[in-house]
């Protein structure tokens, strides 16, 4: 009887667990020129929380056109200490957040030499040299590289393994790498994309942040509610009364987080694929073009060079978007009156739904499980991915989603034209806000694709959302 008391209770851990496994982490690099700003703080803030589901291979503390000669790792220190505070209770939550002690082994130095002179011979550092040491780690995933300032650490990095690596191994090394720089921060970024074309490169070029889709994680934006990035609701659900990790969350002076958005579309959600960004998710979509020259890409006097991209890199992709809002008779939601169009659209959709999931981890920091609130967690009758013919119908189904707190939920699942190659919105033939739709495919003169979205919601506090996403293949009769 003791035997099968102790299995019932192991079980949520065993299925906790078991969960974690399933899922490939992303392994990342961050490039900080924390100290610029306060937003890399926060941004590291918010890192802490999600460590759970990253493999986080390096902090690297470095330069940017707002701190040219100085770099600062003893911050990155403070921040990973307040996480190491609170590290036991997260646990309590997820079974994966790295030890204190392993993330501070992590921590390294770039040379606090500003762009293109930190970069040559001589020039290698202690973040250049990890950098190339985890590259050549026997591990097949690929290794992003998340910039938040500039980018020479790594320009140091790839002018070393140019040089001293045969062709194949540099191809093979360069190969796996995967690149989200934060706008252009140094002269190197340039540097990287024309000499080596090959690398995967997401970024909105030059120094324009404002029309970069990155900083939709912190504009206002009319016609919508922003209050989950207010300094009021920061102070309520992030800074104040969470434990030291939240208390070393600074007040916003230039941007709330202008740097999160590199590494949100890594985190496992069930959204978004990082290999896939023409996908979107939570840090925004991206397509792979070629951009025009605009003298427009520079605007904010940083001395960063503006010059054209010679190759095609992955950057700013537009969406169409109408959201959903509550409804106070009936169908438990309706559409509001106005879609929004353009780049940031793609991020700032998703906001208030990362926002709570932020707010919620950080109740993570000291509440008990069952205090605290967790995302449902979606659970589709079939698979991910189905190949129908023009004019089928089709099913969608997630009756069986669940809660792991035992909160009710809403479903709402909807068509993301701009994700699939058929451009056009396609009606969904049932209620959005059932746990099953039913779809008829349109005609199609040639192979398309069709991105569904499943989100379901619960009534927790913070509200949290899980999402899966179904992509249908439909083949001319």
């Amino acid at each position: 009887m003791k035997k099968i008391l102790l299995l019932i209770l192991l079980l949520p851990l065993f299925s906790q667990l078991l969960f974690a496994q399933s899922i490939q982490k992303s392994r990342v690099i961050i490039l900080s020129d924390i100290e610029a700003d306060p937003d890399d703080t926060q941004s590291f803030v918010r890192l802490m929380l999600y460590s759970n589901g990253l493999d986080i291979e390096g902090i690297i503390a470095t330069t940017s056109c707002w701190k040219k000669t100085s770099i600062a790792p003893e911050s990155i220190v403070r921040i990973v200490k307040a996480y190491g505070k609170v590290q036991p209770n997260l646990k309590k939550h997820a079974p994966d957040y790295p030890e204190e002690e392993a993330l501070l082994a992590k921590i390294k130095k770039g040379l606090p030499e500003y762009g293109m002179s930190g970069v040559g011979k001589g020039k290698d550092s202690e973040g250049s040299e990890w950098i190339i040491k985890i590259l050549e780690k026997n591990d097949d995933r690929p290794l992003w590289i998340s910039v938040w300032g500039g980018v020479n650490t790594l320009a140091q990095a790839l002018y070393k393994i140019d040089r001293t690596k045969s062709k194949r191994e540099a191809k093979r090394l360069i190969a796996k790498l995967r690149v989200y720089t934060i706008s252009d921060q140094d002269d190197s970024g340039i540097w990287i994309r024309n000499n080596f074309p090959e690398l995967f490169y997401i970024v909105s070029p030059g120094d324009n942040y404002g029309s970069a889709t990155w900083s939709a994680i912190n504009s206002v934006i009319n016609d919508i509610d922003n209050t989950t990035i207010s300094n009021n609701w920061l102070a309520e659900n992030i800074q104040q009364g969470h434990g030291p990790l939240s208390a070393v969350y600074p007040d916003v002076s230039w941007g709330m987080e202008g740097d999160t958005p590199s590494w949100l579309n890594l985190i496992p959600n069930g959204l978004g694929d990082p290999e896939h960004p023409e996908w979107g998710g939570w840090g925004g979509r991206y397509e792979f073009y070629l951009p025009e020259f605009s003298e427009k890409n520079s605007s904010v006097g940083s001395g960063v060079p503006n010059e054209p991209e010679t190759r095609k890199i992955w950057t700013n992709a537009s969406d169409n978007y109408t959201p959903f809002i509550p409804n106070d008779y009936g169908r438990t939601i309706k559409p509001v009156s106005d879609t929004f169009k353009g780049d940031k659209v793609s991020l700032w959709r998703w906001r208030d739904d990362f926002q709570n999931d932020f707010a919620a981890r950080m109740d993570w920091c000291t509440k008990s499980f069952d205090e605290a609130n967790h995302p449902p967690v979606p659970v589709l009758e079939g698979p991910g991915q189905i190949t129908v013919r023009s004019g089928e119908g089709f099913e969608l189904e997630a009756i069986n989603s669940t809660d792991p707190d035992g909160d009710s939920f809403s479903f709402l699942w909807f068509n993301y034209p701009e994700a699939g190659s058929y451009k056009e919105p396609v009606k969904l033939g049932s209620p959005e806000n059932s746990h099953g739709i039913y779809v008829v495919a349109p005609k199609v003169e040639k192979e398309e694709t069709f991105h569904f979205i499943l989100k379901i919601t619960d009534r927790g506090k913070p509200q949290l959302s899980g999402y899966k996403r179904v992509i249908v293949t439909v083949l001319p009769k």
